[in-house]
């Protein structure tokens, strides 16, 4: 089998270090920055990230979500609670998040405990959500369950979409919801040349309030 070898992919880091003096004193602030840079910098989907969590049967499993908000006290993002990751959740409420923004030399981990959000959250960013997206969470009901062929997922959706027509508030299905992961630990990373990558790790102090920004400790990470 003819491919190319990954080993060979190498992509030199050009730029200036990142500091300690760089780095805002809360990491959601820091976050804010980054977030905003990679966006403005034009990446595609800069919200994209790749959630990992604990199976019941202590495995690990990670896969890629959108973040859909965040604040000083975490990031949030939905799913169908009756998903594989969403039983993951229920029975480890911990996870961890990574924003691959390789394209501008970074990325950010984020691991914390994770809580759902009330039915008011969900409801208003539920409304948000355009119809199609709507009409979809009640087709997707058995996510992560096997499904016959795409016919079967295409007469859910016909169905469900004749329920409630064009005019008709499509009421958000008691299964469907979010999560927060509120941060335990946030590390960034930025690439830099000969592999001398700058690392910076803040750690919240057990029990302490997140958004308390004393309570964080910052510190260098060899790369």
């Amino acid at each position: 089998m003819s491919q190319c070898d990954p080993a060979e992919l190498r992509q030199p880091y050009l730029g200036p270090p990142l500091r300690r003096s760089d780095m805002a004193a809360h990491p959601m602030q820091q976050f804010h920055t980054w977030f905003t840079q990679a966006h403005t910098a034009g990446l595609a989907e800069p919200n994209a990230m790749v959630l990992a969590t604990v199976e019941p049967s202590g495995a690990p499993r990670a896969r890629t979500v959108l973040l859909k908000g965040y604040d000083r006290s975490g990031l949030r993002f939905f799913t169908n609670y009756g998903s594989r990751k969403g039983r993951a959740l229920e029975a480890e409420p911990r996870a961890s998040a990574v924003f691959p923004w390789h394209a501008i030399r970074r990325q950010v981990l984020v691991a914390g405990r994770v809580e759902r959000l009330s039915d008011a959250e969900n409801d208003a960013y539920f409304r948000t959500r355009p119809r199609g997206s709507q009409i979809g969470a009640w087709a997707s009901e058995r996510q992560s369950s096997p499904v016959a062929d795409r016919g079967e997922l295409d007469r859910l959706y016909a169905g469900f979409a004749a329920t409630w027509p064009e005019d008709a508030e499509v009421p958000r299905p008691g299964y469907w919801g979010g999560y927060r992961i509120v941060p335990e630990e946030v590390e960034f990373w930025q690439g830099g040349a000969d592999r001398m990558h700058d690392r910076f790790r803040y750690m919240r102090g057990a029990g302490a309030d997140p958004h308390d920004e004393a309570v964080w400790l910052l510190e260098r990470l060899a790369p």
